[in-house]
């Protein structure tokens, strides 16, 4: 190949040209400025305990998961009769009744994407301490989409939501939210709040500390 043995350029950031960007309004300034002239904001080229709030997030997020997926999400009463299902329950009660989209969709976003942000999240920050040869681009591309998704875990607790309130007919049939369903919601919103805290200059950064 032409370019073998040939260094790969770091790209050129805000911080090697000098310049520091205002996180409220989008103001550019040059490096020593610490507020915004425009809004008043502090300024900050890195956020310098983004990977200690990444951690700490990550690591409430996971411990609140493995009740989530312990404990009953449902409790159904039917005619004095009482049953309780688990997310992954759930979706096989779901596969037995026939209801194959449904099922695929709650396994997909109460399991697959919950599973998934558990592994990228520690990927991205122990990358960004151990960077490798991976384009920085790749890591750029698993955050955006590790933040694009986390909002959609929510579907298991809202049709939950939906179920509690709608179904409803006294000693006939009641369903409630199990203890699971609240440990469920807070997994999603302290791995969503470990994606926002994430600095994701930190990547160009480390590519840049890769490429020489």
């Amino acid at each position: 190949m032409a370019n073998a043995g040939i260094p790969r350029r770091a790209p050129l950031t805000a911080r090697a040209a000098g310049l520091v960007a205002c996180h409220e309004c989008g103001r550019v300034h040059p490096l020593g400025f610490t507020t915004c002239l425009r809004c008043g904001a502090a300024l900050s080229s890195r956020d310098p305990f983004s990977l200690q709030k990444v951690w700490a997030w990550w690591l409430v997020g996971l411990m609140v998961y493995i009740p989530a997926n312990l404990y009953p999400m449902l409790v159904t009463t039917s005619l004095g009769k009482t049953s309780e299902n688990t997310l992954l329950g759930g979706v096989i009660e779901l596969v037995h009744i026939g209801s194959y989209g449904v099922a695929g969709i709650v396994f997909f976003a109460s399991i697959m994407i919950p599973i998934g942000k558990m592994f990228a999240i520690p990927y991205l920050a122990i990358k960004v301490a151990r960077p490798d040869s991976r384009s920085a681009h790749l890591r750029h591309w698993l955050f955006e989409v590790v933040e694009f998704i986390g909002r959609w875990s929510m579907v298991d607790v809202f049709v939950v939501a939906i179920l509690s309130s709608l179904v409803q007919l006294g000693g006939v049939v009641s369903i409630k939210p199990g203890f699971a369903a609240l440990c469920f919601a807070l997994s999603v919103a302290f791995t969503m709040l470990a994606a926002i805290s994430f600095d994701s200059r930190l990547i160009w950064d480390a590519d840049k500390g890769n490429a020489e």
